[in-house]
């Protein structure tokens, strides 16, 4: 699972492609609500560990920083969350996910399907 920060984290680094962390907080940062470098750096380092982001290090002025890029996070989140309601509530959880699916129009399984890669 992700948090907002984490979800405003990796939309907007989805939308710049790529970025250091210095740009993704310049980009995220707005009047009334400010974040610290080290608070998106952190949550940067923190989507990286989980898979959402890759980086490679870079020279800048003064030593190395990590340049972050998006990957398809959609299609591991919705895996993740697929085996989090199979951990969580065993087998009558996975029962009621399959009724759920059942009710779904074929336009919305379609793109489900589409989204998961099946």
């Amino acid at each position: 699972m992700i948090g907002s920060l984490e979800g405003e984290v990796l939309l907007t680094l989805q939308r710049l492609k790529k970025a250091s962390a210095r740009q993704v907080l310049a980009s995220l940062n707005r009047p009334g609500t400010p974040l610290a470098y080290t608070t998106v750096a952190t949550v940067l380092a923190r989507l990286h560990a989980k898979g959402l982001v890759r980086r490679t290090r870079e020279p800048c002025r003064g030593g190395q920083r990590y340049v972050y890029r998006s990957v398809d996070f959609e299609h591991k989140y919705l895996v993740n969350v697929l085996r989090g309601v199979v951990t969580l509530f065993g087998p009558s959880g996975v029962v009621h996910l399959n009724e759920e699916l059942a009710k779904l129009k074929p336009s919305e399984e379609r793109e489900l399907r589409r989204r998961l890669k099946l």
